[in-house]
């Protein structure tokens, strides 16, 4: 029963640190990554679709992002959703290609960015930190129940507060890296 408990708060405090990843994933640095456009979504023949079903992404260079329709008649939704996207772009057309220039980063926005970096990483302690909170009155309640011993449960708060430790850890090291990301664009 103690194993049913650290499993599932295993993969609780994972599903965590994945959710933090994306949602790093969507801070732009002033680098040109198609993860960006990600989350942009295109009006397809009546349903909303993400760009990435209805276009080629790929990086030209550092700084700019191209968008390849699959159909021709496309290109101008797929601007429109770019641009009225919370991204803050600018795309231009030439032809079928859409380009996507990544505007520069100015300190004060790096600055800005990171504290968003910062409170992110912060949810997600918190959540990883209830998680830990769940699995611990589990095991209470399991000793109040008499189903297991006070060792039981003390060996099972270790084990929960040793995975507990090892995702504030990795928490720390997706935060510093984005950080780290952003002052170098």
């Amino acid at each position: 029963m103690i194993e049913d408990i650290r499993k599932d708060c295993d993969v609780r405090m994972h599903k965590s640190i994945d959710a933090l990843k994306t949602d790093l994933a969507k801070i732009r640095t002033g680098r040109a990554h198609v993860s960006i456009l990600d989350h942009v979504t295109v009006d397809y023949y009546g349903s909303m679709v993400p760009l990435s079903q209805v276009a080629k992404l790929s990086a030209d260079d550092a700084r700019t992002l191209s968008v390849m329709p699959w159909e021709k008649d496309m290109v101008g939704k797929i601007e429109k959703a770019i641009m009225t996207s919370d991204l803050g772009l600018n795309p231009s057309t030439s032809g079928l290609t859409i380009r996507v220039p990544m505007p520069a980063l100015t300190e004060e926005r790096r600055r800005e960015l990171g504290k968003v970096v910062r409170n992110e990483g912060e949810s997600a302690k918190v959540a990883v930190r209830n998680i830990r909170r769940d699995a611990n009155n589990d095991l209470k309640n399991m000793l109040k129940d008499k189903e297991i011993s006070e060792d039981d449960e003390r060996r099972g708060q270790d084990l929960i507060q040793k995975l507990t430790d090892g995702c504030v850890t990795e928490v720390d090291r997706l935060v510093a890296e984005k950080e780290k990301e952003l002052m170098e664009a």
